[in-house]
């Protein structure tokens, strides 16, 4: 058991370490604020603070209170830094970029999580003391290394696949007697509808970009004005610049007007599934294209979810009465991209399993299920989304695997994985080695002990 979980340990550290370091960032800042710095490891011309390194090991803590708190974990997350410099220098003698595109959905979502956490953007910033566009400033390094380190780890592992004979023996490498327990685990699909907003309001919001337009042509400058009044905060911080894209990377409504309008044109308000945005070509290369713009996002009333939940109830009677299945209902009708072509199947985000346990879920949910039977269908639900917003969900509690010791043939999906996982982590450990012995690396003399660079 102890060597498994150490596994996943290390495992887990190397594939999310930033999103524990991010985490870390609004609530850990005034620990920080109290570390006396220095330099903990050098690796060429790049350094690791020991900052940095808190950070990190906070974030994991954080976000798993349940982790056993031993000096090895720390000398562990230190090698994981080490391990993400050495992959960062890798990227840039290799050429390998991240796509804007990448890293500003990136923002968004990890901004949004954070908003999410806190509460509110105004919470947020009191907690951190700092206005989200300093935050995203913050942010925006660390999610761009750990998104080229997750590139390097890709080209790195591409050709690691492992057979159902390594699994099996990946499996039986485990005692009998200390078999991991695997937490019970639910299938769970949803049928998720935003809001329904009124006419009254979406004119309103046009209204106010037009004015916002107006503004510009008159000659303020369009990235102030995105910068104080976008609602996209991925991109309101760089005065709503969205960099060079090509076709299929931004929503059609936004390509089709991209595509008419000539350099340092402004269009009229285009309404897409995220709002209603005023766009600018700033310069066109071919068939890519690099633009900005300012998002407003019309803001639902007290009637306008009234009239959402009504119309979900009409859903959930007409699929009891069988007038079409839940499947059908979901295709028709649900909101979310993600799942609507698998029959609103919630996926987990880390493994992409349709399998979720209790962690995977926010609490709303598990405790809508808790009430219900396996292949019951919920009423509708009001429910907060991952951005923070408001929306009505329909739930259909497809299945539950109970909690249970591991078994090659119950878990073999979940086996694999870690089997694969397993031949990845030894690849990279392998092309660390190689990579390190080509390079000038100082660890100071209070993690020594953590024997990092042996292998």
């Amino acid at each position: 058991m102890k060597d498994y979980t150490n596994y996943f340990m290390k495992y887990f550290i190397v594939s999310l370490l930033a999103f524990f370091v991010l985490s870390s960032i609004p609530f850990c800042v005034k620990a920080q604020e109290l570390v006396v710095d220095k330099i903990v490891a050098e690796i060429d011309n790049r350094i690791i603070l020991k900052s940095e390194l808190e950070n990190a090991y906070l974030g994991y803590l954080q976000e798993n209170k349940d982790a056993k708190v031993e000096p090895s974990l720390k000398c562990e997350i230190l090698r994981q830094l080490l391990l993400n410099k050495v992959m960062v220098a890798k990227a840039e003698i290799d050429s390998i970029v991240v796509s804007d595109a990448s890293i500003d959905f990136e923002m968004e979502r990890r901004m949004m999580g954070m908003v999410d956490r806190a509460g509110s953007q105004e919470a947020l910033e009191q907690a951190i003391g700092k206005t989200i566009t300093e935050a995203k400033d913050d942010l925006r390094p660390l999610v761009i290394e750990q998104l080229t380190v997750n590139e390097v780890q890709r080209e790195i592992t591409k050709d690691v696949s492992v057979t159902p004979s390594k699994v099996k023996k990946f499996f039986n490498n485990f005692p009998k007697d200390s078999l991991p327990v695997f937490p019970a685990e639910y299938v769970v699909a949803e049928l998720i509808k935003k809001p329904i907003v009124n006419k009254e309001a979406k004119n309103k919001t046009r209204e106010a970009l037009l004015q916002i337009r107006s503004r510009v042509l008159a000659g303020e400058d369009f990235a102030k004005l995105a910068e104080k009044n976008s609602e996209d905060l991925g991109s309101a911080a760089t005065g709503g610049n969205l960099g060079f894209r090509g076709r299929g990377e931004l929503v059609p409504e936004f390509e089709e007007t991209i595509y008419k309008l000539k350099e340092g044109e402004i269009s009229d308000p285009v309404e897409s599934e995220f709002g209603f945005h005023l766009i600018q070509l700033i310069e066109r290369r071919g068939n890519r294209f690099n633009s900005r713009h300012i998002l407003l996002v019309p803001k639902p009333d007290k009637n306008d979810f009234e009239y959402t939940r009504k119309f979900m109830d009409s859903l959930v009677q007409d699929i009891r009465a069988n007038k079409y299945t839940f499947e059908d209902a979901v295709k028709a009708h649900s909101d979310d991209k993600t799942s609507k072509n698998q029959g609103g199947v919630r996926l987990n985000q880390q493994s992409g399993s349709n399998k979720l346990t209790i962690e995977d879920m926010e609490y709303a949910l598990f405790k809508t299920i808790d009430t219900m039977k396996v292949g019951q269908m919920s009423s509708c639900v009001r429910s907060r989304m991952p951005d923070g917003k408001e929306a009505f969900k329909i739930i259909l509690y497809k299945k539950k695997v109970e909690a249970h010791e591991a078994s090659f043939e119950k878990d073999y999906e979940r086996i694999y994985q870690a089997a694969l996982d397993n031949e990845k982590n030894e690849k990279i450990n392998r092309w660390f080695e190689d990579a390190l012995k080509n390079l000038y690396i100082d660890i100071d003399a209070e993690y020594q002990k953590c024997n990092i660079l042996d292998f």
